[in-house]
């Protein structure tokens, strides 16, 4: 059986903005990610149950998984994979 890390701690969920034309707010993403990195928390859940998540392309998805690649030492992403397309896409990243 694979050894897989345990997590503990605080994992908020990152909403995700959007511009007022509907465009994804990436650079309010990254304020979003890097606010939550300056306060601690243990993890970060992207892409989770918010009703937002159902309104993105694959595509977009895929831009937004891409915006948590950070250094090592910052808190883990954790993407929720309910089914095997979603999957398939939290371990691209």
């Amino acid at each position: 059986m694979p050894n897989h890390p345990r997590y503990t701690g605080m994992f908020p969920i990152a909403p995700t903005p959007f511009r007022d034309n509907g465009d994804l707010d990436l650079d309010g993403q990254r304020r979003v990610l890097d606010c939550m990195i300056d306060q601690k928390v243990d993890g970060i859940c992207i892409l989770a149950n918010y009703s937002e998540q159902f309104l993105l392309t694959d595509q977009e998805r895929d831009v937004l998984l891409g915006q948590k690649k950070r250094p090592a030492d910052e808190p883990p992403a954790v993407v929720p994979a309910g089914t095997r397309h979603s999957a398939r896409r939290s371990r691209k990243f």
